[in-house]
């Protein structure tokens, strides 16, 4: 059996790769939405990786960075867009370790913010946002979260409990932000996202 998504990206055009994505691991997955679709065959994902890793920006993997964290696989950030209906011209604050994400959601027409993870605990945000999207799995959302967003704002992110990570979606309100477990997937955990360890006796 010949796997497509691991023949060396030199073999294709960026573009090839680009449409090979598309067509074996979004489409295959559920993810159609004409803008999304649109999006990913637009921002290069070559751009965000490694060089050492650009003949394999197209696997359906995650794929580690060189300052730490990793840029999720294609179909995470498929599914997060579908569910994340960005909307053109909104206020979008994406919290990711790579740019892609940010660069997909600029690609869609939106006003983005892209602040990394590790700054996201201490960095002034432009906000009030009415999207915010976290481009990885979170122990427990921040509380800039709920802080940052507009009313009836709506955040994507992933969530970790015991090991297993899941796409969640939610809006604010009086109460903060609660978030609705969506589909197991996998995706890297945002270590700065963790919950506060508790003692055990």
């Amino acid at each position: 059996m010949t796997m497509l998504d691991e023949r060396p990206a030199t073999a294709r055009s960026n573009s090839q790769s680009r449409r090979a994505m598309i067509d074996s691991q979004l489409r295959v997955s559920g993810v159609n939405a004409p803008d999304v679709l649109a999006a990913m065959n637009a921002v290069a994902r070559e751009d965000f990786v490694p060089a050492a890793m650009k003949a394999n920006a197209y696997l359906d993997r995650a794929i580690a960075l060189d300052d730490g964290g990793a840029i999720p696989a294609p179909l995470v950030h498929g599914r997060v867009l579908v569910e994340a209906a960005v909307q053109a011209g909104e206020k979008v604050l994406v919290i990711s370790a790579s740019g892609y994400l940010a660069a997909l959601v600029k690609e869609l027409g939106a006003e983005v913010t892209l602040v990394k993870p590790a700054d996201a605990l201490d960095k002034k945000k432009s906000g009030p946002f009415s999207l915010i999207l976290i481009d990885g799995a979170a122990e427990q959302l921040p509380a800039f979260v709920a802080a940052s967003l507009a009313a009836d704002g709506r955040v994507v992110t992933g969530t970790v409990t015991r090991g297993i990570t899941r796409l969640a979606a939610g809006r604010k309100s009086a109460d903060g932000v609660a978030l609705l477990n969506l589909a197991e997937i996998g995706m890297p955990v945002i270590t700065e996202f963790a919950a506060p360890k508790q003692w055990s006796f």
